[in-house]
Formats: C-alpha cells, structure tokens, sequence
C-alpha cells in the first residue's frame, strides 16, 4: 500500500494545492497522512503570556477554502498545540485541531510531529518513549532527512530508498515554502522523497 504523507504546511494554501495536485498524479491511490503543523499560529512561543483570545481566528493564519483541503487523517504539532492554548471557546476549527492525535500508527510505521524531542535528538528519544517503532516518519524542523540506524543518509530526490531491516528517521520536509511530501510503499519497505514545482 502506498502512503503521501505530508505537514508543516502553517495555512498556506497555494503550496498544499500544488502537493496534493501531484500526489493525485503521481500516487493516485496512495492514502494521505499529515505530519502536523496544519495551521499557522499567528502569535509566537515568546509572545505567551497566559492570554486568552475569545477566538481561534484571533490566533490563526486562515486563508478562504483551506479547510477544505484538509480531508486527510493527521496528527497536531506545536502549532495546534499553541492555538490550543490560546484558546478556549468551543467553535468547529477548534474543536477539529483539539481532536487531532499525538501520534498516528500506519502498518509498522508511526507518525509523530517531532516537536516532543529536544533539538537534533530524535535518536534517542524515540529509543526511549517508541523503542518498537522501527519506522518513523516526522516533521517540525521543515527539513527533508533520512537516517538508517542512527547514521544521516543523503536523500535521492524521487529515487526508491530502502527502509527495510533497518531504525529508520524519516523527516518528511515541509509543504510550506518547500512543497516537499514523502511517498511510503509498505509493500516494498521504501520512501521516495518528492517535491511539488514552484510553478
């Protein structure tokens, strides 16, 4: 089965458009998984001060017609998770982000945002809190990256890679700016890293 996952998309519209336009020519039947980050939060980490808006759209980059976009299954990352605490009045787009899981499990694979792990150690902390997980697959940094066994291997853009008897790290890269999305066969164990054009 063949899985397009892709996140960090902070509410730009223009850039999912042009993902999900080439996932629906690339991988036609592939399942869609969101790594997080669907949103953007409009008001920063050093700017929380324990306030509380009366609304999300008070906290929130929110462009006509993404919504819509949004018919895939995904996890929350820090960006939902800040809206969250931003905000208490019960309304649709909250109550969807206040359902999102922490963590998605697809065959052998788990899908976790990546904000959860201090900065460059993914390694270990997936060791500790997800020692079964022998497949990764996460975002949060907006860098692609693919490490086997603990060693960093240099993607081939839009080339098979092998993620078979290996621990395998997969940053699926960001949508925003990038258009970078992840294709996953579970059948022949490999990822191929791609990237939407610019136009």
């Amino acid at each position: 089965m063949q899985y397009a996952l892709l996140g960090d998309i902070h509410s730009s519209r223009e850039d999912l458009q042009a993902v999900l336009a080439q996932i629906a020519d690339e991988a036609p039947k592939a399942t869609l998984i969101g790594t997080g980050d669907l949103y953007e939060c409009t008001v920063s980490k050093k700017d929380l001060r324990g306030q509380i808006y009366p609304t999300v759209e008070e906290v929130i980059k929110h462009p006509n017609g993404i919504d819509e976009l949004f018919t895939f299954p995904s996890i929350y990352g820090n960006q939902e998770e800040r809206i969250l605490l931003l905000t208490k009045q019960e309304e649709p787009i909250r109550d969807f982000l206040n359902d999102l899981p922490e963590t998605l499990k697809i065959e052998n694979a788990f899908i976790i945002h990546g904000h959860q792990w201090p900065h460059n150690e993914a390694e270990a902390w997936l060791a500790e809190q997800l020692p079964e997980s022998h497949l990764v697959f996460h975002g949060h940094t907006h860098r692609s990256t693919f490490t086997s066994n603990g060693q960093s291997v240099s993607i081939s853009w839009r080339e098979e890679m092998s993620v078979r008897n290996s621990r395998t790290v997969v940053n699926v890269g960001a949508v925003v700016g990038s258009r970078e999305w992840v294709l996953y066969d579970s059948e022949k164990q490999t990822v191929r890293f791609m990237k939407a054009s610019q136009g």
